[in-house]
């Protein structure tokens, strides 16, 4: 009886056959295999980087920022041509009552201090203590919505690498999880210029600004060392359920004995 079940239970000749007659069943297992393999890798790095973004974050400021800079921001022939030029509200152009946030029901002004940088397809364009006012779709600056924003960017001289836009949107569209530092007082008041964003090509003797932002780790939300202990752990914990199954279906393939199964009648018959 002994020989008789070790004659049967060959465990590397029952696995040769088995990868031989069940493709499907071998590609099942790799999957399972590499899914483990991909799972204790994604574990492994985020154990051992400190700094990783937060997926749950929709938006934050450097998306923000990015959506301003893919548009052209053209002066206005006529403030009357577009339907989403809109009067600044008082207190985006009051630098004796600006501050940090300024509430109502509906509404929220944030003036920031954000990396941003500007320029122009015109020679005759300043750049020099320079104010551009527009209004955008929250749509436009993947917020979501069809709400109107309104920015003001000022930028000073000497300031190549920051600048203060003062943005009045309502507050459930901006990113509050983790907010820019408060801009300091200008001491010049600075007309802002009326400008319309878009896409299209400006015509020669139109002046138009383009935004050019850089991404600030500081404005990207972070996953914190508890929420990265909690993924390690799901992660481990799910790598080894996949490694248990497959090597339950390797004990499994090993303990069957496999036959070449025999052509039927018919086919027999046929090939003479």
């Amino acid at each position: 009886m002994w020989s008789l079940m070790m004659g049967f239970w060959q465990p590397v000749t029952n696995l040769r056959d088995y990868v031989s007659q069940n493709p499907p069943g071998v590609t099942f297992f790799l999957c399972l295999l590499a899914l483990a393999v991909s799972f204790i890798c994604l574990s492994s790095y985020t154990y051992t980087h400190t700094l990783l973004p937060n997926p749950d974050t929709a938006e934050d400021w450097n998306q923000l920022l990015s959506s301003l800079s893919q548009f052209q921001l053209c002066v206005k022939s006529n403030t009357s041509s577009s339907e989403l030029a809109l009067p600044a509200p008082p207190d985006l152009l009051d630098r004796d009552t600006s501050v940090n946030s300024t509430k109502t029901p509906s509404l929220i002004t944030l003036r920031v201090k954000v990396p941003l940088s500007v320029t122009t397809n015109s020679n005759s364009g300043s750049l020099i203590d320079l104010g551009l006012l527009t209004a955008m779709r929250a749509s436009q600056l993947q917020l979501g919505g069809n709400e109107i924003v309104n920015v003001t960017l000022e930028f000073l001289s000497g300031n190549d690498t920051y600048t203060c836009p003062t943005i009045s949107a309502p507050a459930h569209l901006l990113p509050m999880s983790l907010v820019p530092p408060e801009c300091p007082v200008f001491e010049k008041n600075i007309s802002p210029i009326h400008v319309e964003a878009g896409n299209r090509l400006p015509t020669a003797s139109q002046t138009c600004y383009r935004l050019h932002s850089t991404n600030d780790p500081t404005l990207t939300v972070m996953l914190t060392q508890e929420e990265q202990s909690v993924a390690v752990r799901h992660l481990l914990q799910a790598s080894v359920c996949l490694l248990g199954v497959c090597f339950i279906l390797c004990v499994a393939t090993s303990m069957t004995h496999f036959t070449n199964a025999p052509l039927p009648l018919e086919w027999n018959g046929s090939a003479k």
